[in-house]
């Protein structure tokens, strides 16, 4: 009924062969055992990580943000060039066939 103390819940049913259990329900209670174990062990976990960081985690999301924030310079250059290489609206009649000059000084 009791497993031995060195194995895990994951190892053998401790509900098995209980006088009072089916095998149905022996099984069952061994699966909410194990999810119970599953959802400890996660919680320690957690635990672990949100009181202490993760330095090798920190260091790489370092190296990502130098990184990220080097494209985010060089996308706002390259929008700039775009935007500087295009004629203004204005200065486009002038370019583009303006013959009329300003003759007022030659005589």
């Amino acid at each position: 009924m009791t497993a031995p103390p060195n194995t895990t819940i994951f190892d053998t049913n401790p509900y098995e062969g209980h006088p009072s259990l089916t095998g149905l329900e022996a099984e069952v209670l061994w699966q909410y055992a194990k999810l119970a174990q599953n959802v400890k062990e996660l919680a320690i976990e957690t635990r672990r990580l949100s009181e202490t960081p993760d330095e090798i985690l920190l260091g790489r999301l370092r190296a990502l943000e130098m990184k990220m924030g080097l494209v985010m310079s060089l996308l706002k250059v390259s929008v700039w060039a775009v935007i500087n290489e295009q004629p203004t609206e204005g200065d486009s009649n002038a370019y583009e066939g303006d013959v009329t000059a300003d003759n007022t000084i030659m005589r």
